[in-house]
Order: C-alpha cells, then sequence, then structure tokens
C-alpha cells in the first residue's frame, strides 16, 4: 500500500495483479504489516487508471491513513483478481521448493515482492541466508504446485 492521498485519509493502492475490478466487491480486507495481521472496513473505493484510492473505516485523516503505509492487503481467494493462463497468487509460490535442472534442493520461496524493474523471488536458501531472484521465465521454469517445486533455470542468480 503506498502514500496518503488527499485530506480524507485515502490510501494510494497498486494492486499487484494490475486487475481493480473485484475490489467492488468487498466489503473488508485484511491488512498485513510487519508480521501483524488486522481486518479493516472498506469505507470508499475510488478507480483509477492503474490503481485505487482507498478510504478505511476509522481512517479519516492523512495521518492515520501515512500509518498504513507499506501494508500488504490481503483477500481471501474467492474475491481475488482471476488467473490468466500461467498466473499464480503469490501466496501458491510462498513454500515451493526451488531446486535445479537435476533436482537438488536449493532452498524454498517465502515470499514474491515488487522490485521497481519487476517481481522478485525471495528464496530462503539452505545455508539459512535470504536471496531474491528475478520472479522472471528466464530464470524459473513454471511451477509445480501439486509437487510444491519450482526450476530455478539459471541457478547463478542466487549466488
Amino acid at each position: 500500500m503506498g502514500a496518503p492521498f488527499g485530506l480524507d485519509g485515502f490510501v494510494k493502492v497498486r494492486p499487484f495483479s494490475g486487475e481493480t475490478g473485484h475490489f467492488s466487491r468487498l466489503d473488508n480486507v485484511i491488512l498485513r504489516q510487519e508480521g501483524r495481521e488486522k481486518t479493516l472496513g472498506l469505507a470508499e473505493i475510488v478507480p483509477r487508471l492503474d490503481s485505487l484510492l482507498i478510504r478505511f473505516e476509522g481512517i479519516d485523516s492523512p495521518e492515520a491513513a501515512a500509518l498504513l503505509a507499506g501494508a500488504e492487503i490481503i483477500v481471501r481467494r474467492e474475491y481475488g483478481a482471476p488467473l490468466k493462463e500461467g498466473e499464480y497468487y503469490v501466496e501458491d509460490l510462498k513454500g515451493l521448493e526451488v531446486v535445479t535442472g537435476n533436482g537438488e534442493i536449493l532452498g524454498h520461496i517465502t515470499n514474491v515482492v515488487e522490485g521497481g524493474g519487476g517481481e522478485l523471488a525471495e528464496v530462503k536458501l539452505l545455508s539459512g541466508k535470504t536471496q531474491f531472484a528475478p520472479y522472471r521465465k528466464e530464470f524459473f521454469g513454471e511451477p509445480d504446485l501439486e509437487k510444491g517445486k519450482i526450476v530455478l533455470l539459471e541457478p547463478w542468480i542466487l549466488e
């Protein structure tokens, strides 16, 4: 979630999916911030080109809205944006074993985050160290959700 917008407590939200239409079906969402979650009702939603302005119930000033900056919005799967071919929810990728083409286990995905130039897979290596790799088809194969694995095509990217 982004910075406050205006004087009435709105925040600017740019969904990971780029889709905004499904937000109109929501009454409330879960906000995850610094490892904690809380449910907030949606008071008002204003669609923009590729983003939304959202005012949450009980948030009615820029100062209160500023406290929400950086929070993730979590919605129940049935209210999420519809998936297109080859798309996955971030929650489905979390926990996948990251393996080489030979099946060697390197670690597992703990998150997928926006990195400015695209999405980054956060990978916790077997050593305990965390590395980021661009989550792009040049580096990762198709996830196998049934087996809980994803092939890292270019293992050097985690060095």
